[in-house]
């Protein structure tokens, strides 16, 4: 069965599955574009200064949207 939703659909149902930890230490994610492989992500709230964000934003979300989104290769924040 193919799956009818956009790329960006695709990620933002990848980023639902880790908002609610990131949501429970005071952040939000937010996906701002996909472009050649790369979604582009905006740390929000306690995770946009929080120096352990890059951790989480690669050891998490990346993962995630990764392993969700195959057409996705990195998670980069902006």
């Amino acid at each position: 069965m193919t799956d009818s939703r956009t790329v960006e659909e695709r990620v933002n149902a990848a980023l639902d599955k880790v908002r609610p930890g990131i949501a429970a230490d005071g952040g939000e994610v937010w996906l701002i574009k996909v472009e050649n492989g790369t979604a582009f992500v905006q740390m929000l709230g306690a995770c946009g200064g929080c120096p352990a964000s890059n951790m989480t934003l690669k050891g998490a979300i990346e993962a995630v949207v990764t392993a969700d989104v195959p057409e996705v290769k990195e998670v980069v924040q902006v």
